[in-house]
């Protein structure tokens, strides 16, 4: 059964509204996902949706109201029916869709995502890569390219954040991941799990289809301007680059990504 609510100064809707800012995230621990792509995806899922709040314009689409039908079929779910000008007061997007869904943040440890075990562990660990929409991609990167979890560490850019959660088109609800580790953490985690860094840099540094990555690997992506924390170049098995033949100085952090993991999935699909 669903509610209405009338009033944008109503208590439900300004915790909602709240959630626009990283501080309340992480205090509440909840985020928003927006558009029915992104509902539909982590209702396939299973991730569980605590609060569904949508417009009667938007209940009227078919793919709109599939999704609503889904989740009012569940009992944990609350739904909630506001107005499209409450709904456009709330939302984060240029063009608002009608639907987004309150959903709780989950916490994974390094043992969580080496659990599959159908496959080599392969890692993707962001170091202060801040861009939104480059994470959001790289996830949704890893996700395609088959790989155990994402680590995001400290000073990279918000997972829970409305333009990174919409460029994983919904791979974060797919894919395990881990963030706000430091670089001391994850060197000393990664190598009691006997996986191999291999981190991305230009200096002293192989080309990427030179290494082995038929074994247990973290690939590390740096910050856009800056690169990779000395710290863990030190602790890194090896540093790989990507050839730029052309007149430009890098490749975008989020491509990089791309390149370097699908090398992985060429060499482990020969095994």
């Amino acid at each position: 059964m669903s509610e209405y609510i009338s009033s944008a100064a109503n208590k439900l809707i300004k915790e909602i509204a709240s959630l626009r800012r990283r501080k309340y995230r992480d205090r509440l621990g909840m985020f928003l996902a927006e558009g029915v792509r992104l509902v539909e995806e982590c209702a396939n899922a299973a991730w569980p949706v605590e609060i569904c709040i949508y417009t009667e314009e938007a209940a009227a689409r078919e793919r709109a109201k599939a999704v609503i039908e889904r989740l009012s079929a569940t009992d944990c779910c609350r739904m909630v029916v506001v107005s499209e000008d409450i709904y456009n007061k709330i939302s984060d997007t240029e063009q608002p869709q009608g639907i987004m869904v309150v959903l709780k943040k989950r916490q994974f440890s390094i043992e969580q995502l080496l659990l599959r075990q159908d496959m080599l562990p392969l890692l993707v660990v962001l170091d202060g890569v801040q861009d939104p929409g480059n994470a959001g991609t790289i996830i949704r990167t890893a996700d395609a390219a088959g790989c155990s979890g994402v680590i995001v560490l400290k000073g990279s850019a918000d997972i829970y954040a409305g333009k990174t959660v919409r460029a994983t088109m919904g791979s974060l609800f797919h894919l395990p991941v881990m963030e706000d580790l430091s670089p001391a953490e994850l060197i000393q985690s990664l190598k009691q799990s006997d996986i191999k860094l291999l981190a991305t840099c230009l200096q002293q540094s192989d080309v990427y289809y030179q290494a082995d990555f038929n074994c247990p690997a973290a690939i590390i992506l740096g910050n856009e301007g800056q690169g990779i924390s000395p710290e863990l170049i030190s602790a890194a098995d090896a540093c790989l680059n990507i050839p730029l033949v052309g007149y430009a100085e890098s490749l975008n952090v989020a491509v990089a990504a791309g390149v370097i993991l699908y090398e992985a999935v060429r060499q482990r699909a020969t095994l």
